[in-house]
Order: structure tokens, then sequence, then C-alpha cells
């Protein structure tokens, strides 16, 4: 029904029959233009509709493409727009919250995450003994760098390589001559710049030596000492004492580590000067605080070029009794002018003096200094002490902190090899730690017998064991891995080095890498030392190719210790131990995974595992084995035999961990208590 004129509101239709949407046009004035250029077109007849304005209202409300913002808030007002919006919107609000409360509830009853230091076994290196990369016989930072990746092969992340601090390499290089420097046989510091690149590069980690209780007498401070020069005067111990006829009436009857008096006359400055070690090794002064800064500087320096840690050494001796009493004789019916053995005196006023903590609690604030980047963390340990008691100080205390750890040489130091001495060795440390401190082994070092020389051959695979299982951090020593032997003095050059008997070194010999001349430790024409005569058999390269190699057993452990929470960061519980075997489990609060660790150090043994542990189950499977073929093989926990030397590692599964049973509650101990959960697959503390 058209109509000329509406009778309501209007709407313009072109006679084409659309509706004409006026709300895209950019430009009416331009449309107008177009419209005119063409007068020969005949302009569209317009027509009048009648429309219901309720209709039109909503036809107009209706959205469409490309509305401005004035309608599109009209939709947005609407309740099914409205309340769509403000449940979203809660909706995410509350999700946000529980997230951030399940963020901090996991970050609250999660446990600390083991260090760097901790999650590695550390590889101890005697540098001149590693790889010698300039064919002079001596091994160097270079080599060291060169064999890399043999560290990575034994799935360790950390370094520690000893003193190759500029020196005269008496007393193993430990009397420094400049602590800044390189020695040259070793490198120099551009060498030591790229060494540490590399190891950093391979996500490894690298700790030195540093003995900070005395010099060599090269020392630019001591040569400044010895004239009274200026702040230096004072930089060592010296007292008056009395000279005739060439013989030297020390102030009293201390005697050196060495043997013999510890008070060396000195002609230039007419005084003694105190040595604990050998007398070309002047104490320093730590009662001068301006001595305590220089160590300090040095801390720094090492810190600041990119070092992960220090090993400190000799701390015990770093104060001495300023009385100067004659220390109190062991036997006191000997004659007091015999006395030259360091083993005739306690040492009551030359070591572990009062103040001593404070000044190995200054070093640990400076290594803090360098600590706060994430994942920089500065590792600090030290030497140990005879005493077990006081061992254990050098942690610190619950408030203030010391070393991360002292180093624990309770396995070298045994006086005879058995189950029962082993267990001694280990409960040893244990029971005497500081609650929640971290425990490290070691069964070599620089300054001890190879295991195959002290214990014997048969006996290198289950201390390897042993090591890599027990909790805590394990440290090896260059060569171990190999099951390598001191050289015998028969095959030993009587000449002296720097005045050193090279005899005294069986344990230092060359690192065995291949069956080639000079076990590839040198393209040289001879080494500094001689290569053990077992290198054919004993060597890095034929050992990766036999699988019951003492190489693949480590590396084997290495991985079983970085890969499984038990033996990572468990309990650990005495389950038994005798004359021939060590027995104790690791488990994890949570895990019903439990792995025993069967190991023989005496004889043949057969023992009813059954009887002792009753909730044991009645089989357990073989995981690793020192005899490689045993692997994955099921042994009745009743009849469980072992031969002389071989270990077994254990896997069960059991409801009842030994750490929860009553009867063992006084043999277990757990050092970063964690309890596992599967229903998330996390760690947390609250068990």
């Amino acid at each position: 029904m058209v109509k000329e004129e509406a009778k309501s509101l209007p709407m313009e239709l072109s006679e084409k029959g659309g509706v004409e949407n006026n709300g895209f046009v950019q430009n009416e004035a331009f449309d107008d233009k177009e419209t005119n250029t063409s007068s020969q077109e005949e302009m569209p007849k317009t027509c009048i509709v009648d429309m219901d304005p309720s209709a039109t209202e909503e036809l107009a409300l209706k959205p469409y493409a490309g509305m401005p913002k004035e309608v599109l808030l009209k939709f947005s007002s609407q309740a099914r727009y409205r309340v769509t919006r403000e449940i979203l919107f809660w909706l995410i609000i509350a999700a946000a919250i529980v997230l951030v409360c399940a963020t901090i509830a996991i970050i609250a009853l999660s446990p600390k995450c083991l260090d760097w230091w901790q999650a590695s076994p550390i590889y101890q290196i005697y540098p001149r003994s590693f790889k010698d990369s300039n064919m002079d016989g001596n091994g160097d930072l270079k080599g060291i760098q060169e064999k890399l990746d043999h560290i990575t092969y034994l799935n360790i992340k950390t370094i520690w390589i000893t003193s190759f601090y500029k020196s005269p390499l008496k007393d193993l290089g430990y009397g420094a001559e400049d602590f800044y420097d390189i020695d040259p046989m070793f490198g120099s510091m551009s060498d030591f710049e790229n060494l540490l690149a590399a190891i950093h590069d391979r996500g490894l980690k690298v700790i030195m030596d540093l003995i900070p209780n005395h010099t060599s007498d090269k020392h630019r401070w001591f040569q400044l000492s010895r004239n009274r020069t200026g702040k230096y005067t004072d930089y060592y111990i010296w007292q008056d004492c009395t000279q005739a006829a060439g013989l030297v009436t020390p102030p009293n009857n201390w005697v050196s580590v060495f043997g013999n008096s510890s008070w060396q006359f000195d002609d230039v400055r007419k005084q003694c000067y105190f040595h604990q070690f050998g007398k070309d090794e002047p104490d320093l002064n730590f009662r001068n605080l301006a001595v305590q800064q220089e160590i300090h500087d040095i801390i720094k320096f090492w810190l600041g070029k990119g070092i992960d840690g220090f090993s400190f050494s000799a701390l015990k001796f770093l104060l001495e009794a300023t009385h100067l009493r004659d220390e109190p004789q062991v036997n006191k019916s000997q004659n007091p002018e015999s006395i030259t053995a360091y083993s005739q005196l306690y040492h009551d006023y030359t070591t572990t003096q009062v103040g001593m903590h404070d000044i190995i609690r200054s070093f640990r604030q400076t290594m803090n200094q360098f600590s706060s980047e994430p994942g920089r963390y500065r590792f600090m340990g030290s030497d140990g002490h005879e005493d077990i008691e006081a061992t254990m100080m050098y942690y610190g205390t619950t408030f203030i902190q010391e070393a991360d750890f002292p180093f624990n040489f309770n396995l070298i130091n045994m006086k005879n090899l058995s189950g029962n001495s082993i267990f001694e060795a280990v409960n040893l440390w244990m029971k005497n730690m500081p609650a929640g401190k971290w425990p490290n082994w070691a069964v070599g070092s620089p300054n001890a017998a190879r295991i195959s020389s002290r214990i014997g051959k048969e006996y290198v695979n289950v201390m390897n064991m042993l090591l890599l299982t027990l909790p805590g951090t394990p440290v090896t020593y260059y060569g171990e891995e190999i099951g390598m032997e001191n050289i015998v003095s028969e095959n030993v050059s009587k000449e002296p080095i720097n005045s050193d008997p090279v005899v005294t070194f069986p344990e230092k010999s060359p690192m065995q890498w291949d069956g080639e001349v000079n076990a590839g430790f040198t393209e040289g024409n001879s080494s500094w030392l001689p290569v053990n005569s077992d290198y054919q058999s004993v060597n890095v390269e034929i050992q990766m190719t036999w699988s019951n190699s003492t190489l693949n057993l480590y590396r084997e452990l290495t991985l079983l210790r970085n890969s499984e929470l038990p033996i990572h960061r468990g309990w650990m519980c005495y389950v038994w131990n005798d004359s021939n075997v060590f027995v104790y489990v690791r488990e994890l609060d949570g895990l019903d995974r439990v792995f025993m660790m069967v190991l023989n150090f005496g004889q043949e043994s057969t023992i009813d595992l059954k009887a002792i542990v009753p909730s044991l189950p009645s089989e357990a499977i073989i995981r690793l084995s020192t005899n490689f073929s045993n692997a994955g093989k099921a042994v009745n926990t009743k009849l469980i035999k072992t031969e002389m030397g071989e270990g077994l590692v254990l896997e069960y599964k059991t409801a009842k961990p030994v750490h929860t049973m009553e009867a063992f509650q006084g043999n277990c101990f757990v050092a970063e208590k964690a309890c596992y959960s599967s229903a998330f697959n996390l760690l947390y503390v609250n068990c």
C-alpha cells in the first residue's frame, strides 16, 4: 500500500527496493557531487512507506558490522551481555587468585633445591699430572681444557683443581710466591681464563685451592718483611732468638709438621720467623688485620675472575698463642732436647686458637658478596681436623655459616678394611654432623695412596660404589675412576725436584689416557714422573670399550646417583654390618621404590636380610653390580651371597620403608629432607 504522503514515520526507499544505510557513507558531499555529474542519468524516484515505529526501532538496534561506539554501548548495557561479561570477569579473578595461592603453597611446601656443589660429584685434578699440552712433560691448564669431555663423560659437573699459583713448587706448590699469578709450568693467566670459559660453556663448575696460612719465602711480602719495610714489617711472625757458634736457640719447643723446630733464623732481619710447615714457607701473622685484608683481596680477585668456589687448607694453623709457652709433651719422661717429631707434642698453642673461626667466617662473608647472583653461589670447602668434634665446627652454626662442608677423609684414614671399619667411618661422620648440614666423602687424594695400592685392586669397584651411593657429595681423585695404582718406588727416579725427592709422589703419576707411549699424557719424550707400567691395560680408552670395566661401572653409578631421587637426596639407614659386609638402604618418603646396597669389604659372605628386615620382599632385583653380568637378575633376600670385593645395588618395592621402623630409628639419617608426591610428581617438605 503506497501513498504519496505518509501518516507515520517515513523511510526513503529506492526504486530497487533496498533500504539506504547512510552509516557507511564517509563523505556525503562527494556522493552529491557524483550524482550531479550525470545530467542525463535519471534520478531514482523515492517512495513513502508506512512503517510501525516499534518495528523501526527494533530494526535500527540490530547489531551490524562497523557499528559506531555509541550504538555498541547500547547493546553492552543489555542484561544478556552484561551478566555474561561479569561472570567471565569474576571467573578470571578467581582463577588468578587460585593460581597465586597454589604457587605460594608449592613454594612454601617445596624443599630447598640441591645446589650445584651438592648435586654433582667433585672431580679433583692434580694439574701437573693430568695432561701435558706442550710436550714439556708437565701437565698444564691447556691440558685440562683438552680433556673436559672426559669429565662430562663421567656425568660429573664440578672440577677441583689443586694449587697452580706461581710457586717454587716445594710442598706440592702450597707455598705461593704470588697469589695473583699462574705458575709458568701450568700456563698463563690467559690460559686460565680460556679454561674457565670452556668449563662454564659446558655447564660445569670449578673450585680451586687456597692456602692462606703461609707463603713462600720468595714472596714479595716476606722480602719486604725481613727488611722491616713499612706495613709489611709484621706480616709474618718474628721473634728474637739467639745464635751462637752456628746453633740457634729458638723461643720455645714448637715443632713443624715436617719435623724439627718451627723457628728459622733469618740472617737479614736477625730474628727467627715461625713456620708450621717447611722452613721456606713462613707463616703469615693473622693477628695483623692488614694480612687478613690481603687474603680477602685475593679471594675477591679470583671470584671476580669467575671461579665458583675455594677449598681452604691448613686453616687450623692460622693463629698461634701469643704467650709462646712450650707445648706439652706426649711422653712427659722424654728428654725435651730430643723432641724433633710433630707427633711428640700436644699442639695446644699452635692449632685451633680462639679467633680462628672468626677469621674463617669473615672469608665466608666475603664469598657471600659474590653469591647474590642467581645460580652463582660460591662454594667454600675446608680441610678438617684429627678430632671429629673440632672438624664439625667448620660447618659453622645454625645462624653463622662457615664452610659448606669440611672435607671428609675418614674413608682414606682407616687403619684396616672390613665391613665394620667402613660402617664406623661412615657412622662417625653422620652421627656427629650438625642437623641440616651436608656430608661428603672421599676415597682418594693427592696426599694418600691410591685405593688399589692402599687396600687392593679387588676393592676398587666396591669402594667407588660406596662413594657414589652414600648421601652427600662424593669426591673422586683423578684416575680412581679407572683404578690407577701408585707407581712403584723402583721405577721412580731418585733425582730430587726442587729439593723434594720424587719418591714421595707415588700417587701423583700421570693420568693414563690410552695405551700409547707415556699413556697419552704427553707427546714429549718423558713425563715429570714415570707412567705406571700397567698403563696399557689400565687406561681410559681401553676401559671405554669394556662393558665390565671400572670406568663403565663408575659411569653407571654416577648416572644412577643423578637420576634416582632416593640416592640423590633420600634417607640412609644402616641395616647390617659385620667383618665382611656393610649393608644400608636409600629411601625417600612417598616413594615405594627402595635401593639397598650390599657391599663386601672382606671375604665371601652369605647373609639373610629378610631375617634382619622382615618387611623385605622375598626377591629384589640387582640394579647394578660390580659384576655387570649380574645386573637385572633377581636375588632371594633370605640368601644374598657376595664375593670378596663385590658390591650389589638391589632395588625393590615396599610399603614400609626402613626409616619408619622403630628398630632402625637410631640408624637413619637424612640431610635435605624431601617427600615425593606421585599425584603431582613433585617434592614437598611436610611429610
